[in-house]
């Protein structure tokens, strides 16, 4: 693996009535004049790690990689009390002031490009949808457009693959509003290898991020909520379909054909982006750029310098 250019931290006003601070990790020189890619993780409530494999963008095609986690979980500051009556204080707002921070942090913010996976890259829908002057290029990998369209989706679409005990104990639970009941962790589990990683044994990376998701809630609980099929945290009504057509820079859509974010949970993006381009990964879950690392990395790579 190569060894980071840099890691550190910025501080980050968060108004959380102590201080914070957002840890980041670069590979490559910001300086080059090659622009570079700051990488968004999803969750919300997740790490990095699982994104490392965006690391051959910076080993083999010489483009410097940014990551950092966000707010709330892995190496940045945590907040256990900002939960319960407290939960209000998780918004996309929030983060969004967070990697504006980064971004001046790391004198970026003149030219720079996103990839954000899953809830990173509803993030950077809408940090692009504002028309920033130093974003070049976009690449939403696994990202809805929508968390109705993406609920929708998992209950009507990827639900009914399932076998029907699995489906049985996931409606049952799902119906009680217990998320935390063996039967339905045993089947959510089967969903998860399904839909969100295909691919066995699970790599070590990814298992890192869930370790970090199983120790600290926080973020997740509050901004999607507990279980898995039921938005309830203060995304629930997220949606970018009336903002997506404000985004103007050449942009990359990514899915797979088994993914949690389906087609249809993907296609508003395609029809309301002006330059869009959209690749579906045959075989794949939610996590190609894992599982079919080095044609995700190559179709990414040709995407950032053609």
């Amino acid at each position: 693996m190569a060894t980071p250019t840099a890691t550190g931290t910025v501080d980050f006003d968060a108004k959380a009535g102590k201080p914070c601070q957002t840890w980041y990790q670069v590979y490559g020189d910001l300086k080059s004049g090659v622009t570079p890619v700051v990488a968004l993780h999803g969750g919300p409530g997740s790490t990095h790690h699982y994104l490392l494999p965006l690391l051959d963008l910076f080993t083999k095609h010489s483009i410097p990689v940014v990551f950092y986690d966000q707010i709330g979980n892995g190496n940045s500051t945590h907040l256990p009390e900002k939960s319960g009556d407290q939960a209000s204080f998780w918004t996309e707002q929030l983060f969004l002031d967070e990697l504006d921070n980064l971004l001046s942090h790391l004198g970026i913010q003149d030219n720079y490009t996103l990839i954000g996976h899953s809830w990173g890259g509803m993030l950077a829908s809408r940090h692009a949808s504002k028309q920033p002057k130093g974003l070049k290029q976009l690449v939403l990998a696994n990202a809805p457009a929508s968390l109705k369209l993406f609920a929708k989706a998992a209950v009507e679409e990827n639900l009914p693959q399932l076998p029907a005990e699995t489906q049985d104990a996931i409606r049952k639970n799902e119906a009680a509003g217990t998320p935390d009941s063996e039967a339905y962790k045993a089947a959510t589990l089967v969903y998860y290898k399904t839909f969100m990683y295909r691919a066995d044994p699970w790599p070590t990376d990814f298992i890192q991020t869930l370790g970090w998701l199983m120790k600290d809630t926080t973020v997740r609980h509050a901004m999607y909520g507990p279980a898995e099929f039921t938005v309830l945290g203060t995304l629930k009504d997220w949606s970018i379909e009336d903002e997506a057509h404000k985004i103007n820079v050449p942009t990359l859509l990514i899915n797979g054909e088994h993914d949690t974010v389906t087609d249809n949970v993907t296609r508003p993006f395609f029809k309301a982006i002006p330059k869009v381009r959209w690749y579906t990964f045959a075989g794949a879950s939610h996590s190609p750029h894992s599982e079919m690392r080095e044609k995700f990395i190559q179709l990414v790579a040709e995407f950032l310098t053609t």
